[in-house]
């Protein structure tokens, strides 16, 4: 089954127990069915159904009575899902200063309507603000003219202050994630790529502010071995070089 297939498939409710397994999953190794339960907030017997549905759309290994795992197909779905919500969470929390419960309350409800157009002006908002020296003020009307994460902006009609730009507005370096020593943890500043190259980057969970640590890269630098909030997984040195970092303190650039 194609993902796109996949994808209309799920429904909120779906997604919801999706994100469940992926979570326990990653905390516990894998998932049990009254542990599902319990997080969801129900009986153990309307759990069944669910994990059934996802187990026939190969996004969950599952038989009845056992322990539940993803599919890599399921755990592709899962951070998708968990993306949305993380990018939501902190737009409702750190710019629209909603209280915790109520942005998390918010993030849960929207998550499974984020259309990836939506989800992508979000994070641009987001890569904006990082970006931005002078995004305090007129905010909107420049970042609708920012150069830097508008792909239809030739040129800033507000110069920023900062106009180099491979530092932040800090004079913190940024650099590509492939330039990043492994073993070394650095911060995502902006995914600088567009298309359906972006948009797995960014359903990946490689948003403004996640950090990510280096595991190794293979000869030649490609692929390079990530971990992104305990999920380890690859990129090509091409979509590595597009996701802009700043460096953790005591980590470094590694030549080449």
């Amino acid at each position: 089954m194609n993902e796109e297939r996949t994808v209309h498939e799920l429904s909120g409710s779906l997604e919801d127990y999706l994100e469940t397994v992926y979570h326990l999953v990653k905390k516990y190794r894998f998932a049990r069915v009254r542990d599902i339960a319990d997080d969801r907030g129900v009986k153990a017997a309307s759990v069944t159904p669910a994990l059934k549905r996802l187990s026939d759309l190969g996004l969950v290994e599952y038989e009845k009575r056992e322990y539940v795992l993803l599919t890599a197909e399921g755990e592709r779905q899962a951070l998708r899902v968990v993306a949305r919500h993380q990018v939501l969470l902190r737009f409702f929390r750190d710019f629209l200063q909603m209280p915790d419960a109520t942005a998390e309350k918010e993030a849960c409800a929207m998550e499974h309507s984020l259309s990836n157009e939506g989800m992508d002006r979000l994070v641009r908002f987001l890569e904006f603000v990082t970006l931005c020296p002078a995004g305090a003020s007129d905010f909107l009307e420049r970042f609708h003219g920012c150069a830097r994460v508008q792909e239809s902006v030739a040129s800033c009609p507000h110069p920023c202050p900062t106009t180099d730009e491979n530092l932040t507005p800090g004079g913190i370096p940024t650099m590509g994630l492939n330039k990043i020593r492994p073993g070394s943890q650095c911060s995502v500043v902006q995914v600088n790529a567009s298309g359906a190259v972006r948009q797995r980057l960014l359903d990946l969970g490689l948003l403004p502010g996640v950090v990510v640590q280096v595991l190794r890269a293979a000869p030649g630098g490609d692929p390079i071995w990530i971990v992104v909030q305990g999920t380890e997984m690859a990129l090509r040195r091409k979509e590595a070089e597009a996701v802009l970092v700043t460096a953790s303190t005591g980590s470094g650039a590694r030549n080449g």
